[in-house]
Parts: structure tokens; sequence; C-alpha cells
């Protein structure tokens, strides 16, 4: 018996992956992502020309153009880059502050030069006339009540900004940046503090908390576990769906084609169901391994591999087998009742939204990972294997007893689902006419 399931595994599984549409459908996602991966620092790093912008400046505060100066300079401009990369990469990951180090886009190189109050429309002009050498020009005229605020009103004054045509959107928030930072530390000046010793004091580096809890202490991946839960969710749907799926299919195509007649006469019902469900989730682990694997090249590439606990890996195989053999059981028993694809939309609605629903709500469950609704699902087949995998990807995994009692869960429901699925295929499979509907399902797994 053993033997004949396996040939029948066997089988399925060569005829699925040999296929030239499961092989394009499956490879084509992960090498366009590995290329994106392979791709994206390339691009960052690769040297790309210097920006030059010229700028004039027409200062009627008389306390602005000398900070601007130094503000528009090209090793300020790198520092603060590098500070605000530093700033994301550890608030998504803490501790993988190397990947902010990477080389970023080049630093514009701005000219500046100062205009007189009575020569405003004569450098609008020269802005407007670049003609075909489309030069990066821009005007700044800054208030004369930038720094000290007049009578009657509540605020500073600000400064007016005209840009030439060719002026690109990253130049133009780099001056903006820059020229807020002048009028702030000018301002600072002018009420006699030292904008220097402010920058410092304000100045807090932001460490990596400590989580302390049963297993030790480690650092917090707060950033990083907000996407670990949708992450687990998606590599789950997109295993199930490719294994199960192509189950129904292939069951409904051998069933309309009468093949499964000439398989019936060498294997029993019995033996060619496991042999099915055990060649698609083949499938369904090959196509999940391919998945893992370009995650973890993408988390290699960017510097971010440390922060992956691999246990996790474990427990998505281990909740991936569970909901497999559910779905994979549901979608076999739809494909073994129906002759047509176009019968099986009104029975595998119902099996498509017990899917979708669990997936949608995994970023959710991994953001309350401990609530009353997160602990109550992850014991509710067949939603629990969707739960407990995000409560686990998150910042607060469950203790160790509710996931095996949840894997438990499943296995329980998994056996429910099998059972009833082969009651379904024995007598479904060599009926034709019209589908049944559900409750022609439940008759025939009694009568079976």
């Amino acid at each position: 018996m053993m033997n004949r399931i396996g040939l029948v595994a066997k089988r399925e599984f060569v005829t699925t992956v040999g296929r030239k549409g499961f092989l394009i459908g499956v490879f084509i996602m992960p090498l366009f992502m590995m290329g994106l991966i392979w791709l994206i620092p390339k691009i960052l790093g690769s040297r790309t020309p210097q920006v030059t912008a010229q700028v004039a400046v027409l200062d009627q505060s008389s306390g602005v153009l000398s900070l601007l100066r130094t503000e528009l300079d090209p090793e300020r401009i790198a520092a603060r880059r590098a500070e605000a990369r530093r700033s994301q990469v550890e608030r998504v990951a803490p501790g993988a502050g190397a990947a902010a180090n990477r080389r970023g886009p080049p630093i514009p190189r701005y000219e500046v030069s100062e205009r007189g109050v009575g020569e405003i429309d004569e450098a609008k002009a020269w802005v407007g006339s670049t003609g075909e050498t489309k030069e990066r020009r821009a005007l700044v005229v800054i208030h004369d009540d930038a720094l000290q605020q007049s009578d009657g009103k509540a605020g500073f004054g600000s400064y007016d900004l005209f840009l030439s045509q060719g002026f690109d959107e990253s130049t133009e928030d780099t001056l903006h940046e820059s020229l807020r930072l002048s009028l702030v530390g000018a301002r600072l000046r002018a009420s006699g503090l030292d904008p220097e010793a402010i920058q410092s004091a304000m100045r807090v580096a932001r460490p990596a908390a400590v989580v302390i809890g049963d297993s030790g202490e480690q650092v917090s991946r707060r950033g990083f576990n907000r996407m670990l839960p949708f992450a687990m969710g998606i590599l789950m749907f997109i295993g199930v769906m490719m294994g199960g799926q192509t189950l129904m299919t292939s069951t409904i195509e051998e069933k309309s084609s009468r093949v499964v007649e000439v398989l019936l006469a060498a294997v029993s019902p019995l033996e060619l169901m496991w042999g099915k469900l055990i060649g698609q989730l083949g499938v369904g682990l090959l196509v999940l391994a391919i998945y893992i694997g370009v995650c973890m090249l993408a988390l290699f590439q960017f510097a971010l591999i440390g922060l992956l606990d691999p246990v996790l890996i474990v427990w998505l195989f281990a909740f991936f087998l569970v909901t497999y053999l559910v779905f994979g059981a549901m979608m076999l028993a739809i494909g073994a009742a129906v002759s047509q694809m176009a019968d099986a939309q009104s029975l595998l609605g119902p099996v498509m939204l017990l899917l979708m629903t669990p997936y949608i709500l995994s970023p959710i469950i991994g953001q309350a990972p401990n609530s009353a609704f997160s602990v109550a699902v992850s014991f509710i087949p067949p939603v629990n294997t969707f739960a407990m995998m995000a409560r686990l990807a998150s910042v607060s995994p469950p203790p160790l007893w509710q996931a095996f009692l949840s894997l438990l869960v499943g296995l329980a429901a998994a056996a429910g689902a099998v059972w009833f699925a082969a009651k379904i295929f024995r007598i479904g499979l060599l009926m034709h006419g019209k589908p049944p509907n559900f409750a022609t399902l439940v008759r025939w797994a009694r009568q079976a």
C-alpha cells in the first residue's frame, strides 16, 4: 500500500513541477525579487553624476547667509543624511546600523552667491533664463523679519524660493532643510544662545531596548517584528495556494478526462487520495523553501539576518504542514465532487474565505499577540495556525505550551478534514452530472 501511495505521490509531484506554467509561475517572482535584491545595492552604490545648483540669496535679515553657506557644505549634508538613515534603520531593526552606512545618492554641490535688495527682478530673470542649458538655479529671498518678530505678529518671518524648471525634488528638499537649520541657528544666535550647544543638549542617542523574558535578555526588535507576522502569513498563504489549488485542478482534470478511471484500476481511492495529497505537499514545501530562501537572501543583503530567530522557520514549516493538510483536503474533496472547474467555484468560495480571513488578520494579531481575541483564535481551527504563527513572530511570543497545544489542535482538525475528504473522494470520484452542494457532501460523508 505504501509503495503505491509513494508512486502516486511521485507522479503527482513530477507532473506538477515539470509543467512550464508551474516553473514560470513559481520561479519568475523569486527570480524577480532576487534581481531586485542584487540590483538595489548596486544602484545605491553606483557613481552617479554630482548635481550642481546655483543659488542666489537675497538676505533681507542680514544674518542667515553665512550660516546657509555652512549648512550647504557637502560634508554637513552627508552627515545629516547618514544620521537620518541610521535613525530609520535603527527604528525598524535595532542593532543593524551597518545597513545605514551604504552609499546613498550623490551630495548636491551648491554655488551660493549674494544679491542685493534691488536686484530681485534681475535675479528672477536669471533663474528663468536657463534656456537649453537646463542649469539648476534658485533664488532665496529671506524676509526681513526672519530673525526678529515684527510688531503685531505672533511668529517669525520665513523665506521665498524661486526655482528653474530643471531643479529636481531631491536637490530642492536638501535646500529647504539647509534653510530651516540656518534660520533656526540664526534666531538662536540673535537671542544670545549657542546653536551648537543647544543641538548637542537636544541630541539623545536612542539605544536598543533589551527585553528580559523567560529565555533571558535579548535586544528588542519591535520594528522588525511588526513586519514578521504579515510576512509569515504571506509565506503560508502562498505555499497552501500553490499546493492546494493545483491539487484541486489536477483532480478535476483527471476526472473530466476519465484518467482517474485508469488510475483506480491500479490503486484504491484511498491510496490515490493520499498519494495526491502527499505529492502536492511536496510541491507546497518546495514553493515555501524557495520563498524562504529569497527572504533570507534579502535579510543577508541588507545586514538584517541576525534579527531572525531560526526557530521561527521550524515553526513555519510545522504550521504550514497542518494548514496544508486542512485546506488541501478541502480542495481535494471539491475536486473529486465536481467534473468542471466552473462547478467548483460555489464550493471553493467558503474555503477561500476560511483561508483569506486568518491571512488578513495576521498583522493585526501580531500587533496584539496576547489579547483575548488573539489567544482565542490560536485554538480555533482552521484559523489557529495563522494566528499562532503571527503570535510567534510578534514582539511578545506566547509560551511554548500554547504553541504546542495549537499545533495539536491543528493536527486534530487536519485529521478530521482528511477523514471528511476521504469519504467525499470515495463517492464523488466516479460520479458525473449535477454538481453537489454542501449538504450533499455531508450526506455522502455519512453514507460512506
